[in-house]
């Protein structure tokens, strides 16, 4: 097998994060984007494992103030290890709306997602945000 990216895996994956973006805030439509033993490192560090406790996370997250902070993915590269493993880089643009917002919410952020293609889909094992310092 050749780790030279076909373009249908490289619009898929697109795509993938695409839908990442669009589902933040609905939880049944982005957990169908993870594998069953997802983790997460979140942007203030807080670690996930498992698709059932990221949803119960997301839950909570949507449940509180947190829905006001929405995110916006640009991805930027798109590296295959593997002819169904891709690391997929991507800038995350953080808006907080929330009326209290704090001021120590990064406003941007490295984001990097680790996806398996499973069948003809690509699923996001890993997802691993990292602040970007502007001073």
């Amino acid at each position: 097998m050749s780790t030279t990216p076909q373009a249908h895996d490289v619009a898929a994956l697109e795509q993938l994060v695409a839908d990442a973006e669009r589902f933040q805030s609905d939880t049944d439509r982005f957990v169908e984007l993870l594998t069953d033993d997802y983790i997460v490192v979140n942007i203030v560090g807080r670690r996930v494992q498992g698709k059932s406790e990221a949803r119960a996370a997301m839950e909570k997250a949507l449940g509180s103030g947190f829905s006001g902070v929405v995110t916006r993915h640009e991805h930027t590269d798109i590296a295959f290890l593997r002819p169904d493993v891709a690391l997929v880089s991507c800038v995350k643009h953080v808006s907080d709306e929330r009326d209290d917002a704090e001021d120590d919410v990064p406003s941007t952020a490295r984001l990097t997602f680790v996806t398996v293609k499973q069948g003809e889909t690509w699923r996001i094992a890993l997802a691993q945000t990292t602040p970007i310092k502007t001073s």
